[in-house]
Formats: structure tokens, C-alpha cells, sequence
């Protein structure tokens, strides 16, 4: 990728709702050019979606729960493991992957604690044949919480440098 089109996205992590004519002030280039290779990288699905982080707490979400779990058969189980973490939109992202002796991990977030406590019963119980373990870490999303140390946000990596 070309620097200019980095430093725009990078922006854009910063705040997606500027107008492209406020984004190439910052860049030091015309308006149609931020413009245009703004469609250029939703076109190469650069850039795949706009979204916002909003205060969880404030529309009743508690926790984020990070679900590692180890499944008997491995990759051959992907299309189950897919069909029951689409089934569920609490489910933030789900992938395969390897470490600390399990093959996926699940980001669910929740209204509560016995709302989560849920959530692990009905995996469990869905994938009883296949589960050799499970284990979840859960965090608060309370933002004023004491035990918060940085809040998500992806604008961080807008500081990262080039």
C-alpha cells in the first residue's frame, strides 16, 4: 500500500464520520483525492465496514467474554463450530487457531453474568461429543471500572508509526 492511502486509513481509525474534504486538510491533499482512493480500498476491501464502539454499559451489555475451547477432530469440526457461533449474534468473532492447548476461541459479549453463564451451558451442551475443554475468561465493559485498564478502541493504532 501507497503511504498516502496508510495515513488514510489511519484517519479513519481515528474517526471514520470526518468528511473528506476535513481528512485531506489533515493529509495536505486535494478533496477528490481522498475521495477517490477512499473507494479505491473499499473496492479492494481494504476498508471493509464503518462501525462505531458504543458505551456498552449504557445499552446493557456487562461483560466480554473470551472463550477458549478445544475440540476433538480439530479443523475437521469447523463448519459445526461455524453454524453454532453464527446462531448466536452475541458472538463478536470465532476462529480457529492454536495456544494454550486449544484450537478456537470465541468473543461474546454479555448482558450479565448468568446471561454468560448461559451462553457456556448452551455451547457445552451443543458441543458435548466434540469438546475436550473449555475455558473463558470474562472482563468488565464498565468504563469507569477499576479493573479497566485501557479501553477497547482501535483508534490507538492510528499512532502507530509508518
Amino acid at each position: 500500500m501507497r503511504e498516502k492511502e496508510i495515513k488514510l486509513l489511519f484517519e479513519l481509525l481515528k474517526n471514520s464520520k470526518r468528511s473528506d474534504r476535513d481528512i485531506a486538510k489533515i493529509l495536505g491533499v486535494s478533496q477528490p483525492t481522498i475521495t477517490r482512493l477512499r473507494t479505491k480500498l473499499q473496492k479492494e476491501g481494504v476498508i471493509r465496514e464503518y462501525t462505531i464502539i458504543p458505551d456498552w454499559e449504557k445499552i446493557g451489555y456487562e461483560l466480554t467474554a473470551f472463550t477458549y475451547f478445544s475440540l476433538v477432530g480439530g479443523r475437521t469440526l469447523n463448519a459445526k463450530a461455524r453454524e453454532c457461533a453464527m446462531e448466536r449474534p452475541n458472538v463478536i468473532f470465532a476462529s480457529g487457531g492454536e495456544g494454550m492447548g486449544m484450537n478456537g476461541v470465541m468473543i461474546s459479549m454479555h448482558k450479565d453474568y448468568s446471561d454468560f453463564l448461559n451462553f457456556t451451558a448452551h455451547f457445552r451442551m451443543k458441543w458435548a461429543e466434540n469438546l475436550k475443554s473449555m475455558q473463558s475468561f470474562v472482563v468488565t465493559l464498565k468504563p469507569n471500572d477499576l479493573l479497566m485498564i485501557k479501553p477497547f478502541s482501535y483508534s490507538y493504532l492510528a499512532k502507530t508509526e509508518i
